[in-house]
């Protein structure tokens, strides 16, 4: 399997910035010589200055120094992608991200390289297995939950349905395109080429087991075969322009595999968390062993972004953590009480100066007086679900609460259905930064008035 340690063997950054200074610099000095080649070039085509009537077009249009400029900015963009062999192991999403990017570059500085292809180099396999996760996750709920994707569990989609895989260039045929190389760059395999995308298109098992088949771009490769090798997933198709991409015990225990190890496992923050041992009623024991996943920066602005009317509201956050969504309601306008056990996160939120109710949020007493509840409560097990039933009776009627829960809580278990959530799925990774990889959901529940 694919671990990124066979990422080609670029030149050092440096070294390709300071080409790139060297060349734009010498630009106008190019742009000028080209002009006077082109006088020569005339000069020679004449006998004492004569016009011998036909056109020498030495203008040089497109090579003006504009032009000049944005090509070597977009060639020293692309030397890097490519040096670093990053086709290969980059997820389809960064590569549509990096497609879209060229359309405006960013400038080629050495604070932009490592903040654009930092987390490649760090972390290759990661990003490998994260184009695994945004890949599936897009095409069936269980692929979502952190709980079915573990080693050893059964019952996972053996296979996916993909819309609209006729036409040519179609949705379906680029996702099917980006389900079979995200299964490539883990496995370690070449990258499906283009011919063996129509090949699987015209005969839907031809990359199951691999083997030679006639070329499909018959017109131009008569009496040519091509050899392909297997990739463990057949295709069927059916008339109303869908398709059913089948995978192999084999292809499904690398799925399964790769995100397991991206998801990981998601530990309890207290002891109360853990279902098999509950703690004692009332206790506000912390874990010696405290796993704590504060909420990501993009991931507060995005959500407070969506709280429409939160001006003058008053809101209630339990389990504020270090008060990163405390800060941004705040300064949205918000009047913000929070709710933390851990003394030191709860100074911490003091010493920004919010109020915090020092204790289990789930022995506070309801009051009944908020407007909103905005909360990220445990990821650990079910534990969430104690939390978002007891945060909702501190809401006025009509009040409204926001929650970040693990996916697993909208595809798996169920346990709000009766409370009729809003939900919308945030992005793959999105609390990568902060130690977990689990997918996550907002849930948005409204009181009855």
């Amino acid at each position: 399997m694919a671990d990124g340690s066979d990422l080609a063997n670029l030149r050092s950054l440096p070294e390709v910035v300071a080409e790139y200074d060297q060349k734009l610099a010498a630009i106008p000095e190019a742009v000028a010589a080209f002009a006077a080649a082109g006088t020569a070039l005339k000069m020679h085509a004449t006998i004492g200055g004569e016009h011998g009537g036909q056109s020498i077009d030495t203008s040089g249009r497109g090579t003006d120094a504009r032009t000049l400029e944005r090509n070597l900015l977009c060639s020293a963009w692309q030397h890097v992608w490519n040096g670093l062999n990053l086709p290969a192991i980059a997820s389809a999403k960064d590569k549509k991200l990096f497609d879209q990017a060229m359309s405006n570059p960013a400038p080629f500085t050495l604070d932009n390289l490592r903040a654009t292809f930092g987390p490649y180099l760090e972390n290759p396999r990661a990003t490998i297995l994260r184009g695994m996760a945004e890949v599936f996750a897009d095409l069936d709920p269980a692929y979502k939950s952190h709980e079915k994707m573990k080693v050893g569990v059964k019952g996972l989609p053996k296979r996916v349905i993909l819309t609209n895989i006729g036409g040519f260039s179609s949705y379906g045929e680029d996702k099917l395109r980006d389900i079979i190389n995200a299964l490539a760059a883990y496995q370690g395999k070449p990258l499906l080429e283009y011919a063996e995308l129509r090949l699987i298109l015209k005969d839907g098992d031809a990359l199951r087991d691999g083997g030679e088949f006639p070329h499909p771009h018959n017109s131009r490769y008569e009496d040519k075969t091509l050899t392909v090798i297997g990739r463990g997933v057949w295709l069927k198709r059916f008339g109303n322009g869908n398709g059913h991409l089948f995978f192999s015990p084999e292809a499904l225990r690398d799925i399964n595999l790769a995100l397991a190890e991206f998801y990981g496992d998601v530990l309890p923050d207290c002891p109360d968390a853990d279902e098999d041992r509950p703690a004692p009623r009332g206790s506000t024991a912390v874990s010696k062993d405290l796993q704590y996943y504060p909420t990501p920066k993009a991931v507060v602005d995005r959500i407070v972004s969506d709280l429409y009317g939160i001006k003058g509201a008053r809101v209630l956050e339990p389990s504020c953590g270090c008060g990163r969504f405390m800060d941004a309601l705040r300064k949205a306008g918000a009047e913000v009480i929070g709710c933390e056990v851990d003394p030191i996160r709860a100074a911490m939120c003091e010493a920004n100066g919010h109020r915090v109710m020092r204790m289990n949020f789930l022995d506070t007493e309801p009051t009944q007086t908020f407007d909103r509840v905005v909360m990220n409560p445990p990821f650990y097990g079910r534990h969430y679900a104690k939390h978002v039933r007891h945060a909702l009776r501190f809401l006025k009627p009509g009040g409204v609460l926001t929650a970040i829960l693990p996916a697993t809580a909208r595809h798996d278990h169920g346990l709000l259905d009766d409370l009729r959530p809003n939900w919308h799925d945030l992005p793959i990774g999105a609390f990568s930064e902060s130690g977990t990889n689990v997918c996550t959901t907002v849930a948005t529940i409204r009181r009855a008035a």
